[in-house]
Order: C-alpha cells, then structure tokens, then sequence
C-alpha cells in the first residue's frame, strides 16, 4: 500500500484536539486493512515525525432512517497516533 492510500484523513473534534495538547496523540481515519507498523510507517514517512506508538479502533457505521427507508453509514478504521515528546504536527498552523 501506498502511505496516502492508508492515511485518510485527520479527525479534528474537540476530543482529538484536547488529546492533541495534553497528549500529543493525532487521530487518523485509516484503511481498514492497514495495521499498526504499517500506519506508523506511513505517518513518520509523511509528516516526518517519530511515533511512540499506534492504538487502533473498528469504529461500526450508524444506522441511520430517513422517513421509512433505512440506511447504514459505512464501517471504518481509526487510529490514535502517539508521537515522540519533542515532535509535533501542525494541520492549521496559520489559521
């Protein structure tokens, strides 16, 4: 696999960003297939950081109705990112 193709997208809530300043955990939505080494490779190769350790997560999709009709969100992965004390990741450093 491809780094980008394991590593969605960061999730940004006020949990992840309250974990993000007292923690320094990053939270990711992953590939469902990608495993622990795997997304630590992928995270330090792209954001060029050193990761103490990764917790992952199958997060299940909610049923969801609309009117009679009723659905299902999809099913996906989450992983929590811990990095070494001195790195940092910044997603909206000028914002």
């Amino acid at each position: 696999m491809i780094d980008y193709d394991i590593i969605k997208k960061p999730l940004i809530t006020e949990k992840t960003t309250l974990q993000k300043d007292e923690h320094n955990q990053i939270t990711f939505e992953v590939d469902r297939k990608a495993n622990r080494v795997e997304i630590k490779k992928a995270v330090e190769r792209i954001f060029n950081v050193h990761v103490a350790g990764v917790r992952t997560m199958q997060v299940t999709g909610k049923v969801k109705r609309r009117g009679k009709i009723l659905g299902k969100r999809s099913d996906w992965k989450k992983a929590i990112v811990k990095l070494m004390p001195d790195e940092r990741i910044d997603f909206f450093e000028g914002a």
